[in-house]
């Protein structure tokens, strides 16, 4: 699993410079962080059985930011 921006305690700080954290947002194609509950639900689907053939594979969830 590889999350993009989330909204966390962690990134707290960068909102307190709205430069910084304008500028890291901005870097996705939605231009804004994550909820903790858009990552969810792909975390519960690579729990389920839905995924039980996944293997070896990384699940980007990023708003498109590596593919920007």
């Amino acid at each position: 699993m590889a999350p993009g921006l989330v909204e966390t305690p962690m990134t707290e700080v960068w909102k307190q410079d709205s430069d910084i954290w304008e500028t890291v947002a901005s870097t996705n194609v939605l231009h804004r962080a994550a909820q903790p509950e858009e990552i969810a639900g792909t975390v519960l689907f690579l729990a389920s059985d839905l995924a039980s053939f996944t293997t070896g594979s990384v699940s980007v969830v990023d708003a498109g930011q590596t593919a920007h």
